[in-house]
């Protein structure tokens, strides 16, 4: 989806929730060089920078929560792939929307991925809000218009699957 978002390789890109994961490798390796990565976690972060080596220094680590944090500057692209899905109290989705809104350029594309209506009601021991491309927009407001949506069923290391949803919206204005 961030592909399909069509931006420059020198967009700024803020993966959201991002830890450990490999998404940051990728986006280097194919020439993105405006990234960002926050998560609660420092530890998961220096996993990350840590498997990266020395290109690591070029990204922006943020040891924050996304729903108290105040972005410094504005992003292209906002990318979550399974955070939102956590805050099961409408306060903190709220204040997790009003940090996007502040952070998401005009024109800016946000994707979110949820546990789908049909995933599971837990993660990890912890209770989700489980969504679709409808709640998602509702939850984003006017100001962003649904561009994609896709559903992934995700196969666990424990042979179990999960099912997920995928959506893009495209913050309106110019």
């Amino acid at each position: 989806m961030i592909r399909s978002a069509n931006v420059d390789r020198g967009a700024g890109i803020i993966d959201i929730g991002g830890g450990a994961s490999r998404l940051v490798d990728a986006l280097l390796q194919d020439g993105y060089r405006n990234l960002a990565v926050l998560d609660l976690s420092a530890n998961a972060l220096d996993a990350a920078k840590r498997r990266i080596g020395p290109a690591a220094a070029s990204v922006d680590w943020i040891v924050a929560d996304a729903t108290t944090w105040r972005p410094a500057r504005s992003y292209e692209v906002w990318h979550d792939r399974a955070a939102f899905h956590f805050l099961t109290d409408p306060r903190d989705r709220a204040a997790y929307v009003e940090r996007l809104r502040s952070a998401v350029a005009a024109g800016g594309h946000v994707i979110i991925a949820t546990f789908a209506l049909d995933g599971p009601e837990k993660c990890s021991g912890l209770p989700v809000q489980r969504h679709d491309s409808k709640s998602l927009s509702t939850e984003l407001g006017p100001d962003f218009e649904l561009i994609e949506t896709r559903s992934e069923t995700h196969h666990t290391p424990w042979k179990s699957t999960q099912a997920f949803q995928f959506s893009r919206f495209r913050r309106r204005g110019s």
